[in-house]
């Protein structure tokens, strides 16, 4: 052991240096179909204003601290309950880890629904805050006597509930959502990253429910670049939430772009419906090959069971076409391949790989 390499392990937390990060693999030059990002960029009308807007920003001062602005454009674009707080995130990890951070003491646990968005787990992990994991019946329904029982049992400080859930695509009932937030003795966390795509939300329920947070992001949206997220629920909530709140975290570039882009909510719908109609061709072919079992899914991306899913992977790899391979994250995961909806192009490259490839 070098003399550096026993400094780092002598300060640092043991539980930190056996974490991995976070993998993003490189994807120059691939068509892109792994991380669920809207396949459309803006177009040249819309990219002027943007440009405009980034370009008037004061880059010698620190942003406005509270996005005052950009919140009450996203109250009014999004909807958002007058009666609710918001706090706003460097994307919605940012967020997670905040409110993970908020509730870690002592004895303290947070509950997710698996399989889900693995920064659920890892925030906990970093917090020191131990995490129950109740696992999706095999058709990716929710167990819901199993999760209220690991909440009787395990007294959460948080529940986290993918809505539609990633990597899965699906829905939740309603009422399912509603028994547990009347089991849960703390926040419940609705994360409707991909609402746009699903058409249905907890959002206008925030004011029905005291220990309801809706969080999302507007990188689903389009906007992956300039990494905003937001979450509403009581204000109370969000006083102590904001305390933990870095100073300037939404810098003003992201600011003034999303002022000016939530002004043409419109256009990210149009996209949203073309995903969606895209979505079920995608969904309606992949059924049709050899050994493919097709998930459904109301997201912008599709869940798919294949014949040796690592070797298609890497046949798709060979094809510069990069997908995710789920295999091997989660039992209920095993063969399983995730696809982002692309430009219809983009989709009818995949397709051929994969007819190649089975």
């Amino acid at each position: 052991m070098t003399d550096l390499t026993h400094r780092i392990a002598a300060v640092l937390r043991e539980d930190v240096r056996a974490l991995s990060a976070y993998a993003v693999p490189p994807s120059l030059g691939m068509v892109k179909l792994d991380a669920m990002e809207n396949p459309f960029q803006l177009d040249a009308e819309l990219r002027t204003k943007v440009s405009r807007a980034v370009a008037s920003a004061a880059l010698n001062r620190y942003p406005d601290p509270r996005a005052g602005e950009l919140s009450r454009r996203l109250r009014e674009v999004m909807q958002i309950p007058a009666e609710a707080g918001l706090i706003l995130g460097n994307g919605s990890d940012e967020i997670i880890s905040i409110v993970t951070q908020a509730v870690a003491r002592p004895g303290a646990s947070v509950l997710s629904i698996e399989p889900s968005f693995v920064m659920y787990r890892m925030s906990a992990q970093i917090a020191q805050v131990r995490h129950v994991a109740v696992s999706l019946r095999p058709d990716f329904s929710l167990d819901l006597d199993a999760i209220l029982a690991a909440i009787v049992q395990h007294q959460p400080a948080i529940v986290w509930i993918s809505y539609p859930n990633n990597p899965t695509g699906n829905l939740y009932p309603d009422e399912d959502i509603a028994a547990i937030l009347a089991a849960a003795p703390g926040l419940v966390v609705v994360d409707e990253a991909y609402n746009i795509f699903a058409g249905r939300s907890w959002l206008p329920r925030l004011v029905d429910y005291p220990n309801l947070m809706v969080m999302r992001t507007l990188s689903k949206v389009g906007l992956a670049g300039i990494r905003l997220g937001y979450a509403a629920a009581s204000p109370l909530w969000i006083e102590q939430f904001d305390k933990l709140r870095p100073p300037y975290n939404v810098n003003i570039l992201t600011q003034a772009a999303a002022e000016e882009l939530l002004l043409h909510m419109a256009v990210f719908e149009r996209q949203a419906e073309q995903i969606c109609a895209q979505r079920s061709e995608l969904s309606g072919r992949l059924s049709e090959l050899p050994g493919v079992t097709v998930f459904p899914s109301d997201a912008n991306f599709v869940l798919a069971r294949l014949p040796d899913a690592p070797r298609v992977m890497n046949a798709l790899l060979a094809r510069k076409i990069l997908v995710k391979n789920l295999h091997g994250a989660h039992p209920l995961l095993s063969q399983c391949l995730r696809f982002t909806v692309g430009t219809p192009s983009e989709n009818e490259l995949l397709l051929a790989a994969l007819i190649d490839a089975l």
